[in-house]
């Protein structure tokens, strides 16, 4: 009986070893995040529409509660919510497009309490010479590296980052999930961590460890994380050249607004989306465009003719999960019509279709 006893002791023990051995393995990506959860439950039944600052401020308005450019055009608040957190890094009250970075953490975490999902970008000023995102002319990414003259003060830049991530708290003191998208565009030449300013290694490297500390070593594991190159890739091969890992990214995404430039350039954004969700079939990944828009929405019917052809493409409208288009400030441009504007009514044409999901179809869909 005493061997008995012995035998059923030790493997109990063994059986608790190995399951605390599988969870410490376990991704934080791979827990039940409700956004990773809700993309795949709308796949091939809509597309997310998102805009970047959408409750902070918008054509003649500014941090009006309820107030949204995208609701006074459609009658409805886009289902994803963009945010930037350029600034932060160097303890600023407010981000480089001068919003206040408390203010940003309340209207995410409506955002949230409403239903959609936040995104989160970061054009970060260097550790060295505090150049902005665009200097490329001083060589950062090498010297931020673990072993690099300023790794350490990166560390410090990437916990005024986790600080605020941990702060984004519900009413009842739970971490909000949310989506990080960082050093994104890097096949450009424009940031300081771009093609012309460090090799792919170096840039995998910067990705990994950013990733891996905010989530390791700060604990964050609300966290889903986009990988999101500009358009300057023809083949899967291209599009991975700076790919840090399937362990580190759950989103697959594309930047593009260059092609829309171009005469059929919406055909080029299809074939580069095309490439984008083969990547994510494979991988078994969310995949989205992450960032796209017209300045200034100079053609009229840019949102029907040239987004609204892309997203109306049969590959993509079964795979993508989200589009997102870029701020509307009056000062500097917009990327959204306003009332009046010459594009508001296609806008809200191509917003009124049913595979385009604003936020209160994206609640019933989710439900």
């Amino acid at each position: 009986m005493k061997n008995s006893n012995n035998i059923i002791c030790i493997l109990t023990t063994l059986l608790v070893i190995i399951s605390c051995t599988s969870v410490s393995k376990k991704e934080p990506s791979e827990t039940m995040n409700p956004i990773l959860s809700q993309l795949q439950s709308i796949k091939g039944k809509g597309i997310l529409f998102g805009h970047q600052d959408d409750l902070a401020y918008g054509i003649n308005w500014k941090y009006i509660d309820g107030e949204s450019d995208v609701k006074r055009v459609a009658g409805d608040y886009p289902a994803l919510f963009g945010w930037e957190l350029g600034g932060i890094e160097l303890g600023h009250e407010v981000n480089l497009d001068s919003v206040p970075f408390d203010e940003m953490r309340r209207l995410a975490v409506k955002a949230h309490e409403m239903g959609g999902i936040n995104t989160f970008s970061w054009h970060p000023y260097s550790v060295i010479k505090g150049v902005s995102s665009w200097n490329t002319e001083t060589v950062v990414v090498k010297h931020i590296l673990p072993g690099g003259s300023h790794h350490q003060q990166f560390i410090a830049h990437l916990d005024k980052v986790a600080d605020f991530f941990l702060n984004l708290k519900n009413v009842d003191g739970e971490n909000i999930p949310f989506i990080f998208r960082p050093w994104h565009e890097m096949d450009g030449t424009w940031f300081w961590w771009g093609s012309n300013v460090c090799t792919s290694e170096e840039f995998k490297k910067l990705f990994r460890f950013s990733v891996e500390y905010l989530r390791k070593e700060k604990g964050i594991e609300n966290m889903l994380v986009a990988y999101s190159p500009d358009r300057n890739f023809n083949s899967e091969k291209e599009y991975l050249t700076w790919y840090p890992g399937d362990e580190i990214v759950d989103i697959i995404g594309l930047d593009n607004y260059h092609d829309f430039k171009l005469k059929d350039g919406y055909k080029e954004v299809i074939r580069k989306l095309h490439i984008v969700i083969d990547v994510a079939k494979e991988k078994n990944k969310i995949s989205a465009l992450t960032e796209t828009g017209l300045e200034n929405v100079t053609d009229p019917t840019w949102f029907s003719s040239q987004l609204g052809k892309v997203l109306s493409d049969s590959i993509i409208s079964n795979e993508l999960s989200y589009a997102m288009v870029w701020r509307n400030d009056p000062k500097v441009h917009f990327f959204f019509p306003y009332p009046g504007h010459p594009a508001e009514k296609d806008a809200k044409k191509f917003l009124d279709r049913s595979d385009i999901l604003l936020l209160n179809e994206f609640n019933q869909l989710k439900n």
